[in-house]
């Protein structure tokens, strides 16, 4: 629900930096690693020493290549690098080269997928069904840019971290080269922002473009925010910066929403400003008024010539791109015979993606494995606050576990207590079915006894389903799968007592 009146609505653009996975720098040979010591990844064309000139790292090039044909862009055969001047302790040059006028990649989109809007005026949003995902609506969002530049470096102001109270420069990750990726200003909504850049970042990490791990800084984001009545132009926008996480882009959005409405209510205007955000009050604050693009005084960089990509390059990019998440979405529902939640689910990164994949080959059942994986892999992946790759279970472990299950060797109960060591320690589920003794019991005489048993001991209870309520028959096959150690095939189970009752 919106945070504002019925007849305002918000209007939202989103400038995303994210560091492209490279070994090197974007104009120097220096390393890129997180976690070094301060300013031991550093080289002199990174510290702007007298003399240097900087080299274009091709491999920055192709990723960028990569992104602007995921995002359905135009890649700019020539595009200019740029000096963007200001000063500021942790920019050594005393500029940024990045691009201005012409970037490498202009003109895209991509679709997101939303809850669906109000569905008429008084009637509220269509309810959702206890347990079942909402259906979704998809939005295309534009693309404005993706321009190359290089990273600052960092200003420290912990005093646990600095070693003192003074303010500290670690240069490491000055010259990193990233992307700024600027969206159009469609987004209505925090939600729909936070939509926005689940969805980017899915693409990046799916094409290898960037890990864009937040924590590391290497996917953040600068959200400009205005708001005005429904149909009215566009009112003036603030920018809040370095936002890193995604409750925190949809808290700080909604908070300068607040903000502008109760300026505007109380007889105010908005100005033009670059704004912060305060998580653990919740509100924004302006840091200072907002520069505009002839502040930073652009001018070609003299130290670069143009940057041209030939066609036969952008074609031999675009001929290795892997498959990119929406359309293995697709995939998975046809091929699959999935749900659109659960192909959603499982497509969120490519290594899930593929580790379903690998699964469902390996048990033959892919349905049983995107379960298994949506419901149980992902609650350990919670837990754990781990990715896939670092758990001890395999696709091949999986895939045999509910291959055993499947076969009616192994029922649900005794795969469920064998799942958590091979999350764990790994392991051959078969052999681990076999040395704790919890093969499914299948034979029918032996299952027979166990009914006879559990009915003789329950007269009441099956005179109950002799009468027709079926009911009290779970009962009973809850007494049977006690009785068998959970051994007993539960559809086993159900025939014979219906048999045995019935008649």
């Amino acid at each position: 629900m919106s945070v504002l009146p019925e007849n305002y609505e918000m209007v939202i653009g989103l400038e995303v930096h994210t560091h492209l996975k490279t070994d090197s720098k974007l104009f120097s040979p220096a390393p890129v690693r997180y976690g070094e010591d301060p300013n031991h990844s550093v080289h002199p064309v990174d510290l702007a020493l007298p003399g240097v000139l900087p080299v274009l790292n091709e491999r920055v090039v192709e990723l960028a290549i990569r992104l602007g044909l995921a995002i359905h862009a135009t890649v700019n055969e020539e595009s200019i690098f740029a000096r963007k001047n200001y000063f500021y302790p942790d920019l050594p040059k005393g500029y940024q080269i990045s691009q201005f006028e012409e970037p490498v990649v202009s003109e895209g989109w991509l679709d997101i997928e939303v809850e669906p809007a109000e569905t008429s005026a008084g009637k509220g949003k269509a309810k959702k069904k206890k347990g079942v995902a909402p259906e979704m609506e998809r939005k295309r969002i534009g693309v404005t840019r993706a321009h190359i530049e290089e990273d600052a470096g960092k200003s420290i102001h912990d005093i646990a971290i600095a070693g003192s109270d003074d303010s500290c420069i670690d240069l490491n990750r000055a010259g990193v080269p990233l992307l700024e990726i600027v969206s159009e200003p469609d987004l209505r909504s925090p939600q729909e922002a936070s939509a926005y850049l689940r969805t980017l970042r899915s693409i990046l990490r799916y094409i290898g473009v960037s890990d864009a791990d937040m924590e590391k800084g290497q996917f953040r984001c600068d959200a400009n925010v205005s708001i005005r009545e429904k149909g009215a132009e566009f009112g003036t926008r603030t920018e809040i910066k370095n936002l890193n996480s995604f409750t925190h882009v949809e808290d700080a959005i909604e908070a300068e929403a607040i903000r502008q409405l109760e300026l505007i209510e109380d007889g105010g205007e908005v100005v033009q400003a670059t704004m912060g955000y305060d998580p653990d009050r919740r509100r924004t604050h302006v840091q200072r008024l907002k520069e505009n693009s002839d502040d930073y005084r652009y001018f070609p960089d003299p130290d670069l010539i143009p940057l041209r990509i030939p066609t036969e390059k952008i074609d031999a990019v675009r001929e290795a791109l892997p498959e990119l998440p929406e359309e293995k979405r697709a995939r998975f529902e046809s091929e699959y015979a999935l749900s659109s939640y659960d192909a959603g689910v499982l497509t969120a990164s490519r290594t899930l993606a593929d580790f379903f994949e690998e699964t469902a080959k390996g048990c033959g059942a892919p349905k049983s494995a995107a379960n298994w994986i949506t419901r149980d892999v992902l609650r350990e992946l919670k837990e754990r606050e781990c990715e896939i790759e670092d758990l001890a279970l395999t696709p091949a472990m999986l895939g045999s576990l509910i291959g055993l299950v499947e076969e009616g060797r192994l029922t649900q109960k005794s795969a469920a207590q064998l799942f958590p060591d091979l999350v764990a320690e790994g392991g051959d589920p078969e052999a681990m079915m076999v040395d704790r003794g919890l093969e499914a019991v299948s034979d029918a005489g032996a299952i027979d006894a166990f009914v006879d048993e559990v009915i003789a001991a329950n007269a009441d209870v099956v005179q109950q389903v002799r009468d027709g309520d079926d009911k009290p028959l779970n009962f009973l096959m809850g007494q049977v799968m006690k009785a068998s150690q959970g051994k007993a095939e539960p559809a086993q189970v159900r025939k014979a007592l219906a048999e045995k009752i019935r008649g």
